[in-house]
Parts: structure tokens; sequence; C-alpha cells
């Protein structure tokens, strides 16, 4: 059996790495050992951030909730638990965007919640 040279295979596992790393700082972006490892922790830090993302969107969405409440006389916590005794079933993204464009649609649930 033939020698197999991997010349071709490593320059195009490096190249893929250090494109990764382009805009990134010093050696960090030229040298492949720690271009490597700057790629794999700019990928696992990328990934915390997507969930952080959802989390942070989440708390505004129920900040945002829970101020339209308090102007229409009733806690966040007691609006939730209205609404699904009430089976009122939007989502919290939903509901912020009813609370900041359309105040008078977001009184009306909140008046169904209170019902109940």
């Amino acid at each position: 059996m033939s020698r197999v040279k991997r010349g071709t295979t490593a320059r195009a596992r490096h190249k893929s790495v250090l494109n990764k790393t382009k805009g990134f700082r010093g050696r960090r972006r030229t040298v492949y050992r720690l271009a490597k490892q700057a790629a794999d922790k700019a990928q696992k830090n990328a990934k915390i951030g997507r969930k952080l993302k959802k989390r942070d969107f989440r708390a505004l969405w129920i900040v945002r909730i829970n101020a339209a409440c308090r102007q229409n006389g009733i806690k966040y916590s007691k609006f939730i638990a209205g609404a699904q005794k009430a089976k009122i079933e939007i989502n919290r993204k939903e509901l912020s965007e009813l609370a900041l464009k359309k105040p008078e649609e977001f009184k009306k649930l909140v008046e169904k919640a209170k019902a109940i």
C-alpha cells in the first residue's frame, strides 16, 4: 500500500479554523493552535448568548405585561392566573405587543382575567 501524504487535508482543516477567526486580534487570528482555541471558545459563548437572549426577552415581556397590568389595576401573577382560567392562550410576546401597541384590547383581556 502506498504512503498517504496529509498536507491537503491538514491545510483544509487549518484554513477552515482560520476562516472562523477572521476579525480576531493578534495571534488568535493567524496561529492555528491559538485560533483553534479562540474559535472553540467563540462558538461556546455564541451558544450561551443564544440561550441568554431567550431568557432576556422573556423577562422583558414580563416587565412590559406587568406594567400594563398595574395600569389596569391588577398584578401580573393574578392576570396570568386569570388568563389561564379564562382559556386565554396568548403567549407573553404577543401580550406585551398588545400592551404596548393596542392598550384598549389589552384592557379587555385584563377584564376577562379579572372576571374569573
